[in-house]
């Protein structure tokens, strides 16, 4: 285990990591979580399929999130799929789970509930497709600006699909409209294979 890395983490982090007994971070782990600490800028991770990536973005950013919690969506997950998103969710709500940050999913079978639940009480991570951050500012424009407030990362998980096409137009346009509405300027994390 890289100790320096390591040691940035917070400490409810770090809990979580001796808990799934991670002897080491991968070496994409270990730069992304020194990127997200000692600089700011917005940068990809890439590695191949099951390399890591996930955690590589958000073991810096969970940490950052437990340090400053805010009445607002911290951070937001963009996936392509529904699956994708749901499989994620699981994951994040591991490593979160000795942390006050909840983990929410926004998509087509989501219930009401959960979705008005989250507009009542913004926080944490948001898991969403592009299609359902598109329905948030046509369903619930006027809660956007609340919502999103102190939102400071987005990742963007399977960055290449969102390349050079409609759907990746799409998005930056609805990034463009949230920073906007919400006042924010986050930092944007690519993940890509």
């Amino acid at each position: 285990m890289s100790s320096s890395a390591f040691n940035l983490l917070h400490p409810g982090v770090q809990k979580a990591i001796w808990s799934m007994e991670w002897k080491e971070f991968r070496p994409i782990q270990v730069e992304a979580i020194h990127t997200i600490y000692e600089q700011s800028n917005d940068f990809i991770v890439t590695a191949q399929t099951a390399g890591g990536k996930t955690e590589a973005a958000f073991l810096p950013i969970i940490s950052k999130l437990a340090e400053n919690p805010q009445p607002s969506v911290q951070a937001i997950y963009i996936g392509p799929l529904k699956a994708l998103i749901n499989d994620q969710f699981a994951r994040l709500e591991k490593l979160c789970g000795n942390l006050d940050i909840p983990v929410h999913r926004w998509h087509g079978d989501v219930s009401a509930s959960s979705k008005k639940q989250l507009r009542q009480t913004p926080c944490g991570i948001l898991l969403i497709t592009p299609e359902s951050l598109e329905s948030n500012f046509i369903n619930y424009g006027v809660h956007v600006p609340r919502i999103y407030k102190a939102l400071e990362f987005v990742v963007i998980d399977e960055l290449h699909s969102f390349l050079n096409n409609v759907r990746g137009i799409h998005l930056q346009s609805l990034l463009a409209r949230l920073n906007g509405a919400a006042g924010t300027q986050p930092r944007i994390i690519g993940l890509s294979a």
